[in-house]
């Protein structure tokens, strides 16, 4: 599959989702346990992947493609409700209800290639199609200068992700 098109929007949810990720609301830097059944953290921001998906399915229906596709882990994440597969399974079946397309028989496909896989084995696959880790961040806090915060469970799950792949981590961390 081919990109025929990149598109840049700027999206502010803060208006609208109140998050620690959005608002004043601090981001916890002591949440240990990433596996907490039930417990949705204070960085969830409400719908952020429908709102993310919807647009996606937009564009998607307005360039005629048939091919969505969005990073979402269900493995080493922090407990969010969309980023499940029963999510995506969902949102894809709307997409062909809820679109001209849909009803005129093309099928949108939401792809997920992230769903199934670690921390390690993605950035062991990103490496391996040469990602520059140095231009990238997983910080929920990051500090003024832009360094990352080292303690939020983003960080935390990125440096586990490196040490467990086995890749150098050239995250500059405040802690």
């Amino acid at each position: 599959m081919a990109v025929r098109e990149h598109l840049t929007l700027t999206i502010d949810l803060s208006a609208i989702a109140e998050s620690a990720l959005t608002s004043d609301i601090p981001v916890p830097k002591d949440r240990k346990d990433q596996s907490r059944e039930g417990v949705i953290p204070a960085t969830y921001v409400p719908a952020r992947n429908t709102v993310f998906l919807s647009l996606g399915l937009t564009w998607a229906e307005n360039l005629g493609a048939e091919d969505i596709f969005i990073g979402v882990n269900s493995l080493d994440y922090s407990g969010y409700p969309d980023c499940r597969p029963e999510f995506i399974e969902s949102f894809e079946k709307m997409a062909n209800l809820a679109t001209r397309a849909g009803i005129e028989g093309k099928k949108f496909h939401v792809h997920t290639p992230l769903i199934h896989m670690t921390k390690a084995e993605i950035i062991q696959k990103g490496s391996e199609l040469g990602v520059n880790y140095s231009e990238t961040q997983s910080c929920y806090d990051p500090s003024p200068d832009g360094r990352s915060c080292g303690l939020c469970e983003s960080c935390r799950i990125r440096k586990k992700g490196f040490q467990e792949g086995g890749i150098p981590d050239p995250t500059v961390y405040v802690h």
